[in-house]
């Protein structure tokens, strides 16, 4: 199984060299990890643990919460990436 991603990974997509940004991209990653989690819906930590789709959907929604916010905080994020990742994983559907 694969697992959620590394500040490392996501230091490299944003371009970032420093390591002055760890904190702060370590709690973005962090958000990114709930959200998918919440998307997905009915996540329990106990045995669920994430595919190479969802450590995906979790680098791309870091990625646009630290470049998109405005994106990123949408109810429901219109980003294409992020929907293909999780396409097949959502077990809770909101009422529209």
């Amino acid at each position: 199984m694969a697992q959620w991603p590394l500040v490392a990974e996501l230091k490299q997509v944003l371009d970032v060299t420093s390591d002055d940004w760890d904190d702060t991209l370590d709690g973005v990653l962090a958000a990114a990890i709930i959200k998918v989690k919440k998307d997905v819906g009915h996540w329990d930590d106990a045995v669920d643990e994430p595919d190479d789709s969802l450590n995906r959907a979790a680098l791309r929604m870091a990625e646009l919460m630290a470049l998109k916010p405005e994106v990123a905080t949408a109810v429901r994020v219109r980003d294409m990436a992020y929907q293909a990742y999780l396409f097949g994983h959502r077990r809770a559907f909101g009422v529209s």
